[in-house]
């Protein structure tokens, strides 16, 4: 009820129509129609875009004079075009966010025909024009950062869940994406929130996420989505171990999110380093190794594959694909689907993000990583090196999709 009675406030207040009426002062109109913005106890339409970091009331001072002289002095409001000065249009740019919801679509038009309104009044208002700066010190502004407000906007976390949540998302889809068969089975068991992998793709369930139980912001290591995958209670078994690449990225992805949900990052100090390593695509190309060696047994193995460059007659410097799991001890057996990995702007990176993931056939080099002390279990940040190369092999492989069109290796032939 109280976001209907602010929109209604804003939006219901009518300039005097009748004839001979006083067009009403710069100082009215921000009364009537900038007030209610300011002191409403909502959040402004910006959460349509940010999490966090920024509301529109951080832009408005309880008088109007200096408000005016604030936002005039940062450069945000344009006298000569009101509707194009640019507190309006980081209004407008809710307009393109991903699924806007009726109540929000509504907040920020009538915000945006506020400010509109009462930038026009100032605009008549000669003496406005030409009031002094206002000190530094005291002009409207977010507290926190611009690298931080940005940080913390929806298209940049989306970036950061596609390369760290999406990715990986073979090793959860086939249960949990909805209008599924499998999904429509456990969702009369468990509820709706088994079907946490939406159809429209990875906004959609960026969105689902964020507002759902399976995140946990107070505690974000205990979170379901990190401990169902772990095995916990999970009718579709172990599908991360603590410190594989998987468990990485969603760990990585949900302590960033709940950092930025309860406003932590207060300095650009505060956020967590770039990543600066390749795009990933998962995959539903599947890799096995057969006939493992018995020291391997129930230990973590990653499996990094190298294509090979015809131009240079050498193998790639990084890898192309990744996939890592517990080798079977009873069985000699590992096996896993593959993630791609390209750089950001390679034609690799064009190709899979317009059309599907795939690689060529051909010979490939493999390169296998073993894990024989646990570190990864004690440090889930811990990577793999040099030391724990057990071996490389090169192999021909005919990539098909599916769990039951792998592309075999004999383990046996790994070498030093």
């Amino acid at each position: 009820m109280r976001v209907v009675w602010f929109i209604t406030g804003v939006v219901g207040w009518a300039l005097p129509g009748s004839v001979g009426a006083a067009e009403p002062t710069p100082a009215e109109v921000f009364e009537k129609r900038i007030v209610p913005i300011f002191k409403s106890p909502n959040p402004s339409s910006c959460v349509q875009c940010h999490l966090a970091g920024v509301d529109l009331k951080d832009y408005i001072l309880p008088d109007a004079e200096k408000t005016f002289r604030s936002l005039r002095d940062q450069g945000l409001i344009d006298l000569d075009a009101p509707e194009k000065t640019k507190i309006v249009k980081l209004i407008d740019m809710g307009g393109n966010a991903n699924g806007p919801n009726a109540v929000n679509a509504k907040l920020r038009v009538a915000e945006r025909d506020a400010f509109v309104a009462w930038i026009k009044a100032c605009a008549a208002d000669p003496k406005l024009k030409d009031a002094p700066k206002l000190d530094e010190k005291d002009r409207a502004q977010p507290a926190r950062p611009v690298e931080v407000i940005r940080h913390a906007r929806k298209d940049q976390v989306l970036e950061s869940f596609e390369r760290n949540v999406w990715a990986w998302r073979f090793r959860c889809m086939n249960c949990h994406t909805e209008v599924t068969p499998q999904n429509d089975k456990y969702r009369k068991e468990y509820g709706d929130r088994v079907a946490w992998v939406k159809k429209g793709g990875p906004a959609d369930t960026l969105e689902y996420l964020i507002a759902s139980k399976l995140l946990d912001p107070a505690k974000p290591e205990q979170s379901l989505l990190l401990r169902k995958p772990l095995g916990e209670k999970h009718e579709g078994g172990t599908k991360f171990v603590v410190g594989d690449d998987a468990y990485k990225g969603f760990r990585t992805w949900i302590e960033d999110v709940a950092a930025i949900r309860a406003d932590k990052y207060a300095a650009v100090a505060d956020l967590p380093p770039a990543d600066t390593g390749p795009q990933r695509f998962g995959t539903d190309l599947w890799l096995k190794l057969t006939a493992c060696p018995p020291e391997w047994g129930d230990k973590f193995l990653q499996a990094r594959v190298f294509a090979w460059d015809a131009k240079r007659k050498a193998w790639d410097e990084t890898p192309v694909a990744v996939s890592d799991r517990v080798v079977s001890g009873k069985a000699n057996l590992w096996q896993h689907s593959l993630t791609l990995l390209t750089s950001k702007d390679s034609e690799r990176a064009k190709a899979w993000r317009t059309g599907k993931p795939s690689l060529p056939d051909g010979k490939y080099l493999l390169r296998v990583y073993v894990d024989g002390n646990g570190k990864l279990a004690k440090d889930w940040q811990a990577v793999l090196g040099e030391a724990d190369l057990a071996g490389q092999v090169e192999f021909q492989a005919k990539w098909r999709e599916g769990y039951n069109a792998m592309t075999a290796v004999d383990a046996s032939k790994v070498r030093k």
